[in-house]
This record gives C-alpha cells, sequence and structure tokens, in this order.
C-alpha cells in the first residue's frame, strides 16, 4: 500500500531508492520539505520488501514493474542507463514527469540536461523527461556560470579527483573494506573496480575511446558542459581519475575567457554565486576539500589565481569540492523536481 505523508501536493516515487543517491533523494525531500502527499520507493527485485524511514514513517520498498507509476507525478530514477530507457517512457506514458539521474537521455536534442542555477528555463521544453547532468560536470561547472555570463569562458581544463561514491555504494564499502585490509597487512581481491583502491588512484574506470583517447566520463563532462551552457564552441578537455575518497568529488580547473580576468574579480563573482561558497584562505592554506564538502549542498570553490601560463591575462586556475551523492546527483534532482 502507499502511504499517505501530509496535505495535498505531489506524488513522488524514487526508482533506485535503496541506492547511494536513492537514500539521499530521500533526504533531500525530507529536509527541503518537499512539498508531497505521497513518496513511492522503488528498486529490483532483490531490494523488494525493505524499508526506509521517511517523516517519521517505515516505508516498504517495492518491486519496479510496468504499473508502478499510476497516479505518480514526479518520478526520480537513480537505478542505471538501462533501467531508465526501460521504465522512464512508460512513466511519462502514465502521466509522470521523470527526472533521470542517469546518463541515457542527456545527449538527447529532446531532453532538456538542467542545473537549476544555469539553465533552468530548459525546463519549458521538456516532453515528459529531464535528464541530471553527469556530476563532475554539475560540480566543475556550477560555480563557472556567473563567470561565463561576464566574462565568456572560451577554453575549459578539468582534472577530476572522483570519489568512491561516483560508482555506487559497493564501491564505497570497497574502498572502505581495502582499507581496512590494507592497514591490518591483509590480502584484499578487488571486485567492484578494476584496480586496488586503498591509498591508490586510476585513471577513471569508463571505456576508453580508441580514436580520441578519451574515457567515457571526459567525454561525458565535454559534451554536458557546452550542452548545458548553450555553447557548442566551447573548447573543453578533461582528465577523470578515481581517488581514494568516500564521497566528495574534487576538480581542478583553468579557464580561458574572452577578455582580460583577474583572480578579484572571480573571487568577487563567487562570493555571490548560487549554490556555492567560497573557501579561499591562503593565509591558513585553507582551499575546498572533499573531507568538509562532504554532507554539504554548496560546491567549494578556492584557489583562485592567475594562469602564469597566459601572458594575456585572461586565464584563471581555480580547485573545487562537491558532494557527489547531494549536488552531484540526488540535490540537483530534487531542486530540479521543486522548478517543477
Amino acid at each position: 500500500m502507499s502511504e499517505g505523508l501530509g496535505p495535498p501536493g505531489a506524488v513522488v516515487a524514487i526508482v533506485g531508492a535503496t541506492g547511494a543517491v536513492g537514500v539521499e533523494l530521500i533526504r533531500c525531500l525530507e529536509e527541503r520539505a518537499f512539498p508531497l502527499s505521497e513518496l513511492r520507493l522503488f528498486a529490483s527485485a532483490r531490494s523488494a520488501g525493505k524499508t526506509l524511514r521517511f517523516r517519521g514513517q517505515a516505508l516498504a520498498v517495492r518491486e519496479l514493474n510496468e504499473h508502478s507509476f499510476s497516479g505518480v507525478d514526479i518520478a526520480l530514477f537513480s537505478a542505471g542507463g538501462s533501467t531508465s530507457k526501460r521504465f522512464a517512457p512508460i512513466a511519462v506514458r502514465a502521466g509522470a514527469t521523470v527526472v533521470d539521474n542517469s546518463s541515457a537521455f542527456r545527449m538527447d536534442p529532446t531532453v532538456p540536461l538542467v542545473v537549476p542555477e544555469i539553465n533552468p528555463q530548459t525546463l519549458r521544453t521538456h516532453q515528459g523527461i529531464i535528464a541530471n547532468p553527469n556530476c563532475c560536470a554539475i560540480i566543475a561547472i556550477t560555480p563557472l556560470w556567473p563567470i561565463h555570463r561576464t566574462n565568456r569562458i572560451r577554453r575549459l581544463m578539468l582534472a577530476t579527483y572522483q570519489a568512491a561514491s561516483g560508482a555506487g555504494a559497493a564501491a564505497m564499502e570497497e574502498l572502505l573494506e581495502s582499507t581496512r585490509a590494507y592497514l591490518d597487512g591483509r590480502a584484499y581481491q578487488h571486485k567492484v573496480l578494476p584496480h586496488p583502491y586503498a591509498f591508490n588512484l586510476f585513471s577513471h574506470n569508463t571505456s576508453i575511446d580508441p580514436a580520441t583517447g578519451y574515457n567515457d566520463e571526459e567525454t561525458k563532462v565535454i559534451q554536458e558542459t557546452r550542452k548545458i551552457f548553450g555553447d557548442a564552441e566551447m573548447r573543453v578537455s578533461a582528465t577523470c581519475v578515481r581517488v581514494p575518497v568516500l564521497r566528495a568529488h574534487s576538480v581542478a580547473i583553468t579557464f580561458e575567457c574572452e577578455r582580460p580576468i583577474t583572480a578579484a574579480q572571480v573571487r568577487d563573482l563567487m562570493q555571490t554565486a548560487p549554490g556555492v561558497k567560497l573557501v579561499d584562505d591562503a593565509q591558513r592554506n585553507y582551499f575546498p576539500m572533499p573531507q568538509d564538502a562532504s554532507g554539504q549542498d554548496p560546491i567549494l570553490v578556492g584557489r583562485i589565481r592567475q594562469d602564469l601560463s597566459d601572458p594575456g591575462g585572461r586565464s584563471i586556475c581555480l580547485f573545487v569540492a562537491g558532494d557527489q551523492l547531494l549536488k552531484g546527483a540526488a540535490l540537483n534532482a530534487v531542486q530540479i523536481a521543486e522548478s517543477l
């Protein structure tokens, strides 16, 4: 049975409710007092029957099927691309608006790819499905939008430091267990990720395009940045690396603008940028860290400095850290739902 949870509001479904992002979706809906009258939780048959708490109630997780979306207004999907491709159209036909966290629809020209701080106007064009961007793309470019609006960014170079949470709850557990084993001097056989994770880092665990040499994660960040900014001519390059951090991604960024720009100008823009917190204390050598970003809504921005390799003064280097499960995934999806 579905459970009524309050005054009249939207009927919301979460697909993939027991996963790392699904759990954060539930928490975000509760913490932000999202106006819903009913919350339905869905997952695979393996997770059906579990209970998760929401607003003081224990809600049962049900197995996802073709009939799950009757009466649903908003469906938040976080269960992988194959599940989204199969069930999102079914949800739309049932009358729901889908906010999808997978990569299944992101580059579909008919589907808006939305960061509410950047391009909320594109929500008006949706035809039932709205795509939540790649977590690293969100965390890297949300702070850059006020700069781009003021002084167009022509070239963007990113190096990412991506946490275990981006590969799901199982990867987070593998990092914990392999670290314990390493410290205890025990052998540990990794199963989730392709390389030993404790005290190690490696190129992002997606396939490499033999033509370009870029992996899938890097290609996503490049393509999605252009689509979200609405600038197909922006020159973007990315190197994506998995690091032994539990849940917050960090990104080293260098960007080049059309006109000269100073670190002081960027710092001033960051003071009022939506969804951003300036952490830029050179005197104490205190800058964005995943430890500080974990569990926080804002993206932390700092290490703002002139790029000394650009004699024209048009380039800036900075460093950001943001919670991959929150702004990189669940929070952004809930913000989209709030905009709806």
